[in-house]
């Protein structure tokens, strides 16, 4: 595409601009082989690929490109979300609907929450676990001895005795079982294995945020419905299971941001409305054995509908970077299948070291205590924050959602007493309703009137009913 298709012409009668528009519309037209919403974003992306629609390039509006593809705008519009969530473009008032510069830089909701390490005196942002309350690492190595030969590349790749183990341990029956690199690579292989372009896909509002970034990466169209204090709302499930689900995302325990836990009155109630429809439940057990709550799971009524990732991150060590993946049959196989493309298995050395720190009695011990400690904690902040007018959410796990009056306002007035906490909004789906901030109760050992006190002052007015 050369500059002269966009320098003004001399007749007066048309701008070179008015031109590139037609010949993009033309370009588009001519490359749209079915005219639907993803016929036309696949046109568009290849496009954009080939290079033959210029990075910064603006697009026609919905409404022209609708006439001219004999579509309605609705069709168009949608075409152009999915565009965007795969990053191919991007939307603004001033200059309308452009081609992005780049692809590599992605403005996912979770990069706009963690801050650099060491800017805060007391870093409550993180949603990370206190490493003093972690089992003794050192110790583990040095009661393991293991041999380890190189065998090859296509052995199994789980351990077998730590699937027995998982198996002890797991709230329900699993068909298939497998090892994975934490939560967040469970998270994104489990999206891989269930998310097409265009799917619906049930999930809590608020949530983690990288659960949002990867369906929406997937081109999934995300529906967000309400948690309270015992769980996902079944009713606002029921509101949309007309839209055809493929998935529901959940956190049965100790609900990052929230810390709600799922109630067996509340999973019965799920498993009685997903039943009989082709939907698979994924189960996001984060905390595991540190979150303070029972092992409540759909996966008791339904479980080969119900996928569980149970990381031990959070009671045994971030930097072991293990989770188990366990449920439902076909899926697992599919992630299996298509790690043996990557890494292929997760280093059966820190297999055994995680299975020994589950049947060391001195480990178990140690997670116990930190479970104990991190209930502690979190009451703790709680009763202060309830002793200066603000009424955080219950339940538990390492966090509180905090209600505020404006989240970027307290974020930045909490950051002026060198603390730090995460703003609510990358949580949220639509970002709609009561602000909040979420604090990571985890990391704060003692000085909970203090942080209370400067909580409430950047909080605003008081305020109550924060699940």
């Amino acid at each position: 595409m050369t500059r002269a298709i966009i320098d003004p012409l001399v007749d007066g009668h048309k701008t070179g601009f008015v031109i590139y528009k037609e010949f993009v519309i033309d370009l588009i037209k001519g490359s749209t082989e079915v005219p639907t919403a993803s016929g036309i974003a696949m046109a568009v992306g290849g496009l954009v690929s080939a290079g033959r629609i210029e990075s910064g390039a603006q697009l026609p509006t919905i409404r022209s490109l609708a006439a001219h593809l004999g579509v309605s705008p609705n069709t168009v519009s949608e075409a152009w979300r999915i565009l965007r969530v795969h990053a191919v473009i991007t939307t603004d008032r001033r200059r309308g609907t452009t081609v992005r510069s780049t692809r590599g830089n992605l403005d996912g909701r979770y990069w706009r929450v963690p801050v650099t390490s060491g800017t805060f005196e007391l870093d409550l942002s993180a949603g990370t676990p206190d490493p003093l309350l972690l089992p003794d690492l050192g110790a583990t190595l040095a009661r393991v001895h293991v041999d380890l030969p190189v065998t090859s590349y296509l052995d199994e790749p789980v351990v077998a005795e730590l699937e027995a183990e998982l198996r002890l341990r797991w709230p329900f029956q699993p068909e298939a079982l497998t090892i994975v690199d934490g939560a967040q690579d469970g998270l994104d292989r489990v999206v891989s294995a269930l998310v097409r372009l265009g799917d619906k896909v049930l999930i809590e509002d608020p949530t983690f945020p990288p659960i949002i970034d990867m369906l929406e990466m997937a081109g999934a169209d995300v529906i967000g419905i309400p948690v309270d204090e015992n769980g996902i709302d079944p009713d606002g499930i029921a509101q949309h299971l007309d839209d055809d689900p493929v998935a529901l995302f959940i956190q049965p325990r100790a609900h990052n941001p929230t810390g709600s836990c799922l109630s067996a009155q509340r999973a019965r109630a799920i498993a009685e409305l997903l039943a009989a429809r082709p939907i698979t439940i994924v189960e996001d057990d984060h905390s595991g054995s540190v979150s303070g709550a029972a092992k409540v799971s759909v996966g008791t009524h339904l479980p080969r509908q119900v996928i569980r990732i149970r990381s031990f991150s959070k009671s045994h060590g971030p930097d072991l970077r293990i989770a188990a993946v366990a449920g439902a049959a076909q899926p697992i196989r599919t992630i299996v299948n298509r790690r043996r493309l990557g890494p292929a298995w997760t280093s059966r050395l820190i297999q055994h070291l995680l299975l020994d720190m589950l049947t060391d009695p001195s480990s178990q011990a140690r997670v116990e205590l930190a479970r104990d400690e991190y209930t502690r904690r979190r009451a703790a902040l709680s009763r202060s924050l309830e002793d200066h007018g603000i009424s955080p959410s219950r339940g538990t796990g390492l966090n509180l959602w905090v209600p505020v009056d404006n989240d970027q306002a307290a974020v930045w007035s909490l950051a002026a007493h060198r603390v730090g906490v995460a703003p609510g909004e990358p949580f949220t789906v639509s970002g709609a309703g009561q602000a909040h901030i979420r604090v990571t109760t985890g990391v704060l050992a003692d000085r909970f009137d203090e942080v209370a006190e400067l909580i409430a002052t950047a909080a605003g007015p008081p305020r109550g009913g924060a699940t």
